[in-house]
């Protein structure tokens, strides 16, 4: 049976500004990559277990981007940018502590992923003091290396049992690999890209139940295979075909990056318990603050479901983004697109998300019954409280 190792790519394209904003980009190894961030996110005065945590967490984070190509499936040009309210803090030059150099020498080819999962853990991490987040606290990671704890033990206590440690990845050049292999794939065909293509449908049927599984997922593009890709493409308007061409493998690649962000949103969800939804008054570029977040929050589930649409940060600053995202939608609404949130656009906005919420609350995948329990108000719900504001530190990772 053919299987598939994510490899560790020599290097990475660093876009120097959020994904949205012109910057430039730069492509460095990425054994100088991790030495970089982890050199701007923590201090080399930590205990060794917390570095090797951190560490495996920037790694992974990093692959996990490469390996679901979260940036090229939307048209950018380069693998992960340096703005740490999307990804991850990469400066330009930096020197790097010597500890950290030799330590991310030792294991930049290591990372973590969920038991029974193929690709690296989408690996959140925030500095834990003014910033924190659903994935490993920088000085709790510390404080828990004070106590003895190992960075496996660490690195469990914030992301769950379940997680296990890759070593010794293999290196390669990207080359074409991240892309399209070159040539459609078809019935007959064995190898790498079979699996890619038998993963990535069966992974995208648990949001969409009529793709049939694919059992085994063997790298052999059999009857089966061509009978959910078949499938895939009529749900997403390609020709029916069963050959994996150009624009279904990349509409593949966009849509498994889009229900895997949908997943990611949902479970972020416990930061919009309590939440209110109600009407907050006339938002417009230059806003801030509750309301706006609470927008940026419904556009960005929305934009899961709408090709038009851009996803946004729920930033809680109405920047040009939310303005692109805002005009995209008013005008697949026959709205007036003037990019200003009054009234009607906010409830087009909200029944739209409301619509989506009852379709997902029937979703046990993205909407298990443990996780409303323990997240309380879900999409749809509004009970009309203060929902918690996300902060930036110059030190932290992916925030959320």
């Amino acid at each position: 049976m053919s299987s598939i190792t994510p490899y560790i790519p020599s290097t990475i394209t660093v876009h120097l500004g959020p994904p949205d904003q012109w910057a430039e980009n730069v492509t460095v190894p990425f054994l100088d990559y991790v030495k970089n961030v982890v050199s701007s996110e923590i201090y080399p005065t930590w205990e060794e277990a917390a570095i090797r945590a951190n560490i495996l967490a920037v790694v992974s984070f990093a692959l996990n981007r490469v390996y679901t190509e979260y940036y090229p499936s939307r048209g950018y040009d380069f693998q992960i940018t340096a703005s740490t309210a999307y990804d991850q803090k990469f400066i330009r030059d930096r020197s790097i502590f010597e500890n950290i150099g030799q330590i991310v020498d030792e294991m930049f080819n290591d990372y973590l992923r969920r038991v029974g999962s193929v690709e690296p853990l989408a690996a959140k991490f925030c500095n834990g003091t003014t910033a924190t987040c659903d994935g490993l606290s920088q000085w709790g990671s510390q404080d828990l290396a004070k106590q003895g704890k190992s960075y496996m033990e660490i690195l469990r206590y914030y992301y769950g049992p379940d997680i296990e440690l890759v070593m010794n990845a293999p290196v390669e050049d990207l080359g074409d690999r991240q892309n399209y292999p070159g040539r459609p794939v078809r019935l007959g065909d064995v190898g790498e890209p079979v699996f890619i293509i038998q993963a990535s449908l069966n992974r995208i049927s648990r949001n969409y139940p009529a793709i049939p599984k694919i059992w085994p997922a063997d790298g052999i593009y059999g009857e089966k295979t061509e009978e959910a890709v078949k499938e895939f493409q009529r749900i997403f308007n390609l020709t029916p075909d069963g050959i994996v061409g150009k624009a279904t493998w990349y509409k593949l690649v966009a849509i498994y990056v889009g229900v895997s962000r949908l997943s990611e949103l949902a479970s972020e969800g416990q930061l919009y318990d309590k939440v209110g939804f109600q009407y907050p008054g006339v938002l417009r570029e230059g806003s801030r603050g509750q309301g706006v977040q609470t927008l940026q929050y419904m556009l960005a589930i929305l934009a899961q479901f709408y090709p038009e649409l851009e996803d946004v940060k729920a930033d809680g600053v109405f920047g040009p983004a939310t303005t692109q995202a805002v005009l995209a939608f008013q005008h697949s609404h026959g709205l007036s697109p003037d990019g200003v949130v009054g009234e009607q656009t906010w409830d087009a906005i909200y029944r739209d998300y409301i619509g989506i919420g009852n379709y997902l609350e029937r979703d046990r995948v993205r909407f298990p019954g443990e996780n409303r329990r323990t997240h309380g108000a879900r999409i749809g719900q509004d009970p009309g409280m203060t929902m918690e504001q996300g902060q930036k530190d110059q030190k932290g990772g992916v925030r959320v």
